[in-house]
């Protein structure tokens, strides 16, 4: 069995072959029979059949088949049987995903039990928890509810668990997802050691469904009521029929509707690419949109985005669509029905992969559907029609999914934080008493909502530091007003600390005002012995810049032309300078 349960393709005949005999109308207990009598069953169903004699004789089993097989009739027709109708504690817990499958699983089990049955009770949020409060006092045996509800009366002591016999999962797929499965942790904390059975009932059965599904079961069997299809994957075929205008709008009931955890949308236009992602962007939804036109750095963004499994919503077109697969894609949102039929195919095989459930629902108006039934036609599709969402189904299913994530936060706060919050239970129903008020609460709760079920993923601080991090050295930071200072070269052999110019074009710190030249200039030393002379100034040769003068010997020709200035010298003393100023003035005389 654990060979079938790590396999993505399950075929009907091993998993009958592993199975107990099935269970004939004529051989059902009394109380069973009875109770068929009495819906008007005069015969099994082949999930029932299979199904019965593995909850009779207390052994897991995994059952696949699909909505409307008769799978609820499975699961509580043994309970007939199996359950203390003198024992008033709960014997037999059924867990679901929404209310509304929790009411109708509870309908359909009183009306087997009959009135000298057992003790039924829905449980489920968005109600006030006195009339289960009171079923549960009465003794309710059998107790169908949601995974939050049932969490809070496990908390609160209302609901105790010691006689628990059996557990079942309805929508096995769902309650295993990753939405529901920290509250089914929860809830295993509460199980006795030791029940009769788990059993588990699902449309499909996902590989994470398989893994998960060993934490509350022991050695389970699996059942494939499959007999045309041999792999557990299965995409739902649907359509809406809306009006040509505003199908964004009716595109976003859907999204609140369906709740998918990621999502292809495809359109047949760039336009309608650009618009489509803008709007859900705008309206808070994780969505980006990639058509041709996207540049090469974006679109490589886009990609490890997707690749990553951080995109919920993808709105694209077929052609910028080719060779992008998101990992387990629960949902295909079509704005119309392609223009080439193929296409449709394509678009909607990129749900229910590697043994995934998936929808695949279309948006047309009354021309489109006359082009969506001859894609039907050409691919023998089987299309459901589903109801155009309204405003109030929206509202229900807000409302539902609202209050148990406050509720699921409440049962969360410790004794302090409890009574700190009791601090706003007047200002709340002050604001609730002002019609004008009423908009700061909504206001509040849309942010909870929002934030928690379609909040966009946060940016790592990592990539908000990283355009800092590739600066350029010279690049002034975004904080700073000062400008960049320039690099300058230091000034060659001077005992200056500023900045400066090359040595060819020096400048004293004393005279950076004058705009001469500084070849013109002799050192200080020199023009104070000029000074103490009573000669007239006389033509100066252009002085060595300051670095040849320390670097550069001098000219061996030099002491020769000093020595002939001696020689015709006027007899006055002086420095060796005055004979080489002489020379040249008696020179132009002759």
């Amino acid at each position: 069995m654990e060979k079938e349960n790590t396999n993505e393709v399950v075929n009907e005949n091993e998993a009958v072959d592993s199975s107990l005999p099935k269970m004939r109308f004529e051989d059902l207990p009394e109380r069973l029979h009875d109770a068929c009598v009495r819906v008007g069953w005069d015969k099994l169903m082949p999930v029932q059949e299979l199904a019965l004699p593995f909850l009779l004789n207390d052994n897991d089993v995994m059952v696949q088949a699909r909505t409307g097989s008769g799978k609820t009739g499975a699961f509580v027709l043994p309970l007939l049987e199996k359950l203390d109708a003198d024992l008033m504690e709960c014997q037999a817990l059924v867990m679901v995903p929404t209310r509304e499958l929790a009411q109708q699983v509870a309908s359909e089990a009183r009306t087997l039990a009959g009135d000298k049955g057992i003790n039924v009770v829905a449980v489920y949020g968005g109600v006030g928890y006195k009339q289960q409060l009171d079923a549960f006092r009465d003794g309710a045996q059998l107790v169908v509810g949601t995974p939050g509800r049932i969490l809070d009366h496990l908390v609160r002591r209302s609901l105790d668990l010691h006689k628990l016999k059996v557990l079942i999962f309805d929508e096995a797929d769902r309650m295993l997802s990753v939405g529901f499965y920290p509250d089914m942790v929860e809830v295993k904390r509460y199980l006795p050691p030791k029940i009769d059975g788990s059993y588990m009932f699902s449309a499909t059965f996902p590989q994470s469904v398989l893994r998960l599904a060993r934490e509350f079961m022991v050695d389970p069997e699996f059942l494939s009521l499959s007999s045309d299809e041999t792999n557990v994957s299965a995409i739902a075929h649907q359509f809406v029929e809306v009006q040509a205008m505003g199908k964004e709008r009716k595109l976003i009931k859907l999204i609140e509707l369906e709740n998918p955890s990621s999502a292809i949308i495809f359109a047949n236009t760039k336009r309608n690419v650009e618009f489509t992602a803008a709007l859900l962007s705008q309206f808070g939804f994780d969505a980006e949109g990639l058509t041709s036109d996207l540049s090469q750095n974006k679109r490589e963004q886009l990609m490890a985005r997707i690749k990553a499994g951080q995109l919920r919503f993808l709105v694209a077109t077929d052609v910028a669509a080719r060779g992008i697969d998101i990992p387990e894609l629960s949902h295909v949102f079509m704005m119309e029905p392609p223009e080439d039929p193929e296409s449709y195919v394509h678009r909607a095989g990129r749900t229910g992969r590697a043994g995934a459930s998936g929808k695949a629902i279309t948006m047309v108006d009354v021309i489109q559907k006359m082009e969506l039934e001859r894609i039907a036609t050409r691919f023998k599709i089987k299309f459901e029609e589903i109801k155009d969402p309204t405003e109030e189904d929206v509202a229900a299913i807000i409302e539902e999914r609202l209050t148990a994530l406050l509720e699921k936060r409440f049962r969360k706060l410790k004794p302090l934080e409890r009574e700190r919050a009791a601090r706003f239970l007047p200002l709340v129903q002050k604001y609730a008493a002002d019609e004008e008020a009423v908009g700061l609460i909504a206001m509040l709760l849309d942010e909870i909502y929002q934030n928690t079920l379609h909040g966009k993923p946060e940016v790592p601080v990592a990539e908000q530091e990283k355009p800092r991090e590739q600066r350029k050295p010279n690049q002034p930071s975004k904080g700073n007003g000062k400008k960049p200072q320039r690099n300058r070269k230091p000034r060659s052999g001077g005992d200056h600390g500023g900045h400066g110019r090359p040595s060819g074009n020096d400048r004293s710190e004393g005279n950076r005002s004058d705009d001469k030249p500084s070849e013109n200039r002799r050192p200080k030393g020199k023009r104070n012995d000029e000074n103490r002379s009573g000669d007239k100034p006389k033509p100066r040769k252009p002085s060595r810049p300051a670095g040849e003068q320390q670097s550069e010997p001098r000219p061996e020709r030099r002491p020769e032309q000093s020595s002939g200035a001696d020689k015709g010298g006027d007899g006055e003393s002086g420095t060796k300078s005055r004979p080489r100023r002489r020379r040249p003035r008696r020179r132009r005389r002759r």
